[in-house]
């Protein structure tokens, strides 16, 4: 039996999760595709097109309208991947501060999650892929090859987040990033639509006590022996 060509890892927000997929997919030379960025691309593409961004319907017509695609890395400026949205390369753009202010309300959507549930789909039929995210192995790839559930309690989350903004420079104060993260937890796991939960099926790595290259050989061997 050869290694598995879909991988799904999914967790919640400031797991390890994007760090974990980026370096497991360039071990594997696959695919990293955070599916966080086709939710970011259409918040951008509202934004562009001055959608209201609280007019559900308004924003699931444009999810289904935009073609986002996700490529290997096409310059070397520290991205891990290539967005295009219809076409043109978004990569960065949709990091911006007013995309991030907005991105969550948009993410909800119930159109707006069933259109790039189609779109992440049509990418991993295209390529070997690790595709991250918070309803992948349940939702977007339920017969993924390997379906990995990457967890720690929230204040250690809270702790790593802080910790990453300071070594940024940036002000961070520990509780507010708590609070934050709690919040989002609590978002993420009661929607109604794809809620934050494990696939039935999926192996949980508990980091709690891990760094990234601990969790990296763990995942490793799930790869290894699948």
């Amino acid at each position: 039996m050869g290694l598995p060509t879909t991988i799904a890892i999914d967790g919640p927000a400031a797991s390890g999760k994007s760090t974990l997929g980026a370096l497991l997919a360039e071990a594997l030379g696959y695919l990293y595709f955070d599916t966080g960025v086709m939710y970011r691309a259409v918040t951008l593409a509202a934004l562009q097109n001055g959608v209201d961004i609280f007019d559900e319907a308004a924003i699931g017509e444009l999810a289904e309208k935009v073609r986002i695609d996700v490529a290997p890395p096409s310059a070397d400026d520290g991205r891990d991947y290539d967005v295009l949205l219809d076409g043109q390369d978004v990569t960065w753009e949709i990091r911006s501060d007013a995309v991030n202010d907005h991105v969550s309300d948009i993410s909800v959507y119930a159109r707006v999650r069933n259109a790039m549930t189609d779109q992440q789909r049509r990418i991993a039929l295209e390529n070997k892929v690790v595709m991250v995210g918070r309803d992948i192995g349940t939702v977007v790839m339920p017969d993924a090859d390997l379906k990995i559930y990457l967890d720690a309690s929230v204040e250690v989350r809270a702790q790593r987040r802080y910790q990453e903004m300071l070594d940024r420079g940036e002000q961070a104060d520990f509780e507010a990033v708590l609070g934050s993260l709690k919040n989002r937890d609590h978002i993420d796991s009661n929607r109604e639509i794809a809620p934050l939960k494990p696939a039935e099926d999926a192996i949980v790595i508990q980091a709690d006590c891990l760094g990234i290259q601990q969790v990296l050989e763990k995942a490793k061997e799930l790869v290894y022996r699948v």
